[in-house]
């Protein structure tokens, strides 16, 4: 080991829910060797990184927080970004983990020593080491930009820029604008945009569900009300969880029954776009909920704006001045904002991590798919647990609910290694499959199984994004460290 190596027990690394939900808790244990890692400058992970007009949440504020630390301050029913990153940032401090963060360092690799049942982990290329008995990955699926090829876009003489990494400095009053892609973050920055361009030229490969969002402001009574009965927040709060949870029956258990939704949907298309032809071409042709259901009121209502023209069939190349469409029309443009999306299907890009007998997880998952036990290890990889990973995230419910399950799930892991006096825990591979085959079995009848593609499924088709059914299911499977599903190995 290195003389400079810094040594703990548990590594963190990332500092949006899932980490800073880790790091507190960890705390709350008494477990206070520990170190967070964040490559940024302050904490909030996506939060931090997407700053776009209109960025804001798609889950109710009051569920989508951690159940230990209620906000009784919500200003809207539908958190905005900058009001989610201040909570964060108060959870970090009133909970005191900010000392426990090192920022400014990115985890470029990390191996573990068989021997030694410890994780050696390199910061920006080999600046810093440390030395860790567990290493918790709270990246998150949602944290690289996805820059689609397009022939071309070496020429631009204009300006472009991905929606989470938006360049502020840029003045987009009067300019002429092409957006590519129509999904979450498009629909949010495509309406606060559309009054301030000149001409919006919204490139669309295939139109998203859109259904009207019940978003308002959260009124002073309200907020006075949760905080002196903080027993009526949290009742409202389980309101909330459970109307959200019943979208399961829908998505997984009778998909048919959302031809009801999609009425909902047709229904606000109709009422905010009167153009026919408009209406057509942002009317999908696949079950609602086999991609990503979106919510807004004013997206509909930017696409019928006179400066706003939507091309479909995406956009196939690019030109020194301007964009060219699958209808072959060049029009010329000044910058072009990409809202594509995540690198969901390679969370760990360049990021090199190796555990039993040199396996690479990037290179185990690139060759046959995103797979793990739980959503949270790996066999083969012993002592690292990973929040958010393979078919934990959600279509219906808050994403927080499931951190929390998977953060209760490595402390009781710790505590069983402590317990136990046991060097590591590595997931048997058979515990593992058998899991993934329940899963695999249960999406394969479910709505996003139904025919379109969309980023929940990987290139053979195989849905590794969601879990399929009831949350309360997984916060049930992840409840108890079940130690006979793992190899144990005792401390020489």
């Amino acid at each position: 080991m290195n003389a400079d190596t810094h040594i703990c027990d548990t590594l963190v690394i990332g500092t949006g829910f899932a980490g800073l939900g880790m790091a507190i808790k960890l705390k709350a244990v008494g477990e206070d060797d520990f170190v967070v890692l964040e490559k940024a400058d302050s904490v909030g992970g996506t939060w931090r990184e997407n700053t776009y007009p209109g960025c804001a949440c798609d889950v109710q504020s009051h569920l989508y927080s951690f159940s230990f630390e209620p906000n009784p301050a919500w200003s809207r029913m539908f958190a905005t970004q900058p009001e989610i990153r201040a909570y964060l940032e108060r959870c970090t401090d009133k909970y005191g983990v900010r000392p426990h963060i090192r920022f400014g360092q990115e985890v470029t690799s990390g191996e573990f020593d068989q021997r030694s049942g410890r994780w050696e982990v390199e910061v920006n290329g080999g600046e810093h080491r440390y030395s860790a008995r567990v290493v918790v990955a709270g990246f998150g699926p949602l944290s690289r930009p996805e820059y689609p090829e397009i022939e071309g876009i070496e020429t631009f003489e204009g300006k472009f820029f991905h929606s989470a990494q938006w360049d502020r400095d840029y003045d987009l009053t009067g300019k002429r604008v092409a957006v590519v892609g129509t999904g979450a973050s498009a629909i949010q920055f495509v309406p606060k945009i559309a009054d301030q361009v000149s001409q919006l030229h919204l490139f669309q490969r295939t139109p998203p569900w859109v259904l009207p969002k019940p978003d308002r402001p959260i009124t002073w009574l309200e907020r006075t009300l949760f905080k002196l009965a903080p027993s009526l927040q949290r009742a409202y709060r389980n309101l909330i969880y459970w109307r959200l949870e019943t979208r399961v029956l829908g998505f997984t258990i009778h998909p048919k029954a959302m031809k009801a939704v999609e009425l909902l949907g047709r229904l606000h298309i109709n009422r905010a776009i009167k153009n026919r032809s408009l209406r057509r071409a942002v009317t999908p042709d696949y079950t609602i909920g086999c991609k990503r259901i979106l919510m807004s009121n004013d997206y509909y209502p930017a696409l019928a704006r006179p400066n706003v023209d939507v091309v479909t069939g995406g956009l196939q190349r690019v030109t020194p001045r301007g964009v060219i469409g699958a209808d072959g029309v060049e029009r010329e443009v000044d910058a072009i904002i990409y809202g594509t999306g995540f690198k969901v299907r390679d969370p760990l890009g360049q990021l090199q991590i190796r555990g039993l007998d040199g396996a690479e997880l990037g290179q185990r998952w690139r060759e046959h798919g995103l797979e793990a036990y739980l959503g949270t290890t790996v066999a083969g990889f012993p002592n690292l647990f990973i929040l958010v990973g393979p078919n934990t995230g959600l279509g219906h419910n808050s994403i927080v609910y499931m951190i929390e399950s998977q953060v209760h799930y490595v402390l009781e892991a710790i505590r069983t290694m402590r317990s136990r006096s046991l060097s590591y825990v590595d997931v048997k591979p058979e515990a593992q499959a058998a899991f993934n085959g329940r899963i695999q079995e249960q999406l394969d009848g479910a709505v996003w199984s139904s025919g379109c593609a969309s980023w929940y499924l990987d290139e053979n088709g195989k849905n590794r994004t969601l879990w399929p059914g009831f949350t309360f299911r997984y916060r049930q499977a992840t409840d108890a460290f079940e130690a006979e599903d793992y190899e144990l190995a005792e401390v020489a």
